[in-house]
């Protein structure tokens, strides 16, 4: 897997001897109107305040960023808050979608805003020197539209897209489950159209995550996933445009079961299996390490013939 990893670097980059890049992750944040059915085990204030914590720098990721020299990039999409953190950038598009039980959970030209905002970060980066990008979220009740947006995209049953997402219990589980086929009976999204699902069940932040993806392809850059939430945003970022899935590394698998059907979904392998399910982008930055250490053998590991081994003779 190395060597595969190794060679798609090289070719992103369009160099046999790609340097070591400069790594960014970027964590989106968004509330979801959904989180009003009960489907989360932490109450909708908890997105803000995790923005607040990663403003601070005390979060699994900002440690995780900080060992591995990695720059955080943290961006409210549209959360309740009442002000964002000086620190984090303001993309907000309101003050978390709508619920997707009722209606779509954002205007369609909302979902475009979302798109465009990625995009546009992606494009900054990348005049920054950045060359790899890892993706992160933050959400309350986002694991409910990434199930949602799983389920439309890849037209797999709900119950085989729908985990416990924060740790909620059996009973919450179920009522997850009903919301999601509430929401998708009442926006009938169009599997076809992935800017159409990302509106009627997605979310600020997942569309921002897929821009950033389209933004990051644009610019011969590799996007390094994180777990579910992100997942969901590259079957909408490879939906609009296919080519992007060759830029997508698989950081690690979620213990969401959604998250396997995406990457089967996609063809994707992950770089590591540790039984996460923070989200964050702490999954992708520890995988990280495995893309500089693939492009550190593929430069400097001696062939047999230049370290004078002999070879098999075949």
């Amino acid at each position: 897997m190395l060597e595969e990893l190794a060679c798609r670097l090289a070719a992103i980059y369009r160099t046999a001897s790609p340097p070591l890049p400069a790594k960014a992750v970027v964590v989106m944040a968004g509330d979801h109107g959904v989180a009003e059915e009960g489907v989360s085990a932490y109450p909708a204030e908890v997105t803000a305040q995790m923005v607040q914590n990663f403003a601070a720098g005390g979060a699994a990721i900002n440690i995780l960023a900080r060992q591995t020299g990695v720059r955080i990039v943290v961006v409210d999409m549209g959360t309740k808050a009442a002000a964002v953190p000086k620190s984090v950038r303001d993309q907000r598009l309101g003050a978390g979608t709508q619920n997707m039980t009722r209606g779509p959970a954002m205007l369609r030209q909302n979902a475009v805003r979302a798109l465009e905002a990625g995009i546009r970060l992606a494009a900054e980066l990348a005049s920054e020197g950045i060359g790899l990008i890892a993706v992160g979220e933050m959400g309350i009740g986002n694991t409910t539209s990434a199930s949602a947006v799983t389920a439309a995209l890849t037209q797999t049953p709900i119950d085989q897209v729908t985990g416990g997402g924060t740790g909620i219990d059996q009973g919450q589980l179920g009522r997850k489950i009903a919301a999601i086929e509430r929401a998708l009976e009442v926006n009938k999204p169009d599997a076809s159209d992935p800017l159409d699902v990302l509106a009627k069940v997605g979310g600020f932040e997942i569309g921002g995550l897929a821009g950033i993806m389209l933004g990051a392809a644009a610019h011969h850059a590799p996007v390094v996933l994180d777990g579910f939430i992100t997942g969901a945003a590259a079957l909408i970022a490879v939906g609009l445009c296919p080519p992007v899935r060759d830029y997508l590394i698989a950081g690690h698998r979620s213990q969401e079961p959604g998250h396997a059907v995406i990457l089967r979904h996609l063809d994707l392998r992950p770089l590591l299996d540790l039984g996460m399910r923070l989200g964050e982008g702490t999954g992708a930055v520890l995988a990280m390490h495995l893309v500089d250490a693939s492009l550190k053998i593929l430069a400097e590991m001696a062939t047999f013939s230049a370290a004078g081994v002999s070879d098999s003779g075949a």
